[in-house]
């Protein structure tokens, strides 16, 4: 396995597969359709234009089995040091330890751009991904309950957040 930037071009069907198993099959995703092809040049669009990473995890014959990226957490310019960040892992290599290297990899991106606070929104009953954010230094900022309706069932989405020591020399505007 090894970490790449992926580029829209080599890995958008293979993000718009992982991205609609966690839509029609779990509650990481409050979408209830499968994205399309077009909804993933609009997502890519967005990441180029905020300058923000996708980092993918390849096997040797170049498969995507996840990724990691973030964006824009709220559309104001004093969050500009914020980011909401997010990882997927291909169903069939969950629990291989790649979602921590994909979200080590995408905080130390995060850092190197000196943002400031990373921002994951997660669905309240995904043990697993609260887990692996607490190992990795984030803490509980809040739950907004009953905030998602899928499934005939309300959800929770709970805020985890962690604060980098970046950037060194914040500035307003």
């Amino acid at each position: 396995m090894r970490l790449i930037a992926c580029t829209e071009e080599a890995h958008s069907g293979a993000i718009l597969a992982i991205l609609n198993e966690a839509i029609v099959n779990s509650t990481a995703l409050y979408d209830y359709k499968p994205r399309t092809p077009e909804n993933m040049v609009t997502w890519f669009a967005a990441k180029r234009a905020g300058g923000f990473p996708v980092i993918g995890a390849v096997d040797d014959n170049g498969k995507l089995l996840g990724f990691a990226s973030y964006g824009t957490f709220r559309a104001f310019p004093a969050y500009k040091y914020t980011v909401e960040h997010s990882v997927y892992v291909d169903a069939a290599h969950r629990g291989e330890g790649l979602g921590r290297t994909l979200m080590e990899a995408i905080v130390a991106e995060a850092i190197a751009r000196e943002v400031h606070v990373m921002v994951g929104a997660i669905d309240a009953s995904n043990a697993g991904s609260i887990a692996l954010h607490e190992r990795l230094g984030f803490t509980h900022s809040g739950t907004v309950r009953q905030a998602g309706f899928k499934f005939g069932r309300w959800l929770d989405v709970a805020f985890y957040q962690r604060i980098l020591a970046t950037p060194l020399n914040p500035v307003d505007g």
